[in-house]
């Protein structure tokens, strides 16, 4: 997770920690969902290696929404969903 979001990410659960309440992953995240990552912010989101993450680039199972000269960004959305697979994945 990028270090502006897990900044965002704690002083949210402070605020509410003592209330009671529990947020939904909407709550906390809701906010990037038209975001785009970097491919070292999507490294981080998805805890794998620059090395990994570029082999699932190059496979073709992580595309890139916006590529800008050799930059590319990824959609949160589609991070996200690969997210989850991976974590199907691994059982």
């Amino acid at each position: 997770m990028p270090a502006a979001e897990r900044q965002r990410f704690f002083v949210l659960l402070s605020t509410h920690a003592f209330r009671g309440e529990d947020l939904s992953h909407e709550e906390l995240f809701g906010h990037l969902s038209g975001d785009e990552f970097t491919a070292e912010e999507a490294v981080e989101y998805l805890e794998v290696s620059m090395s990994t993450f570029r082999r699932h680039v190059a496979s073709g199972k992580l595309q890139p929404s916006v590529t800008v000269g050799r930059s590319q960004l990824f959609a949160v959305a589609d991070l996200k969903r690969f997210k989850k697979a991976l974590k199907l994945a691994k059982g």
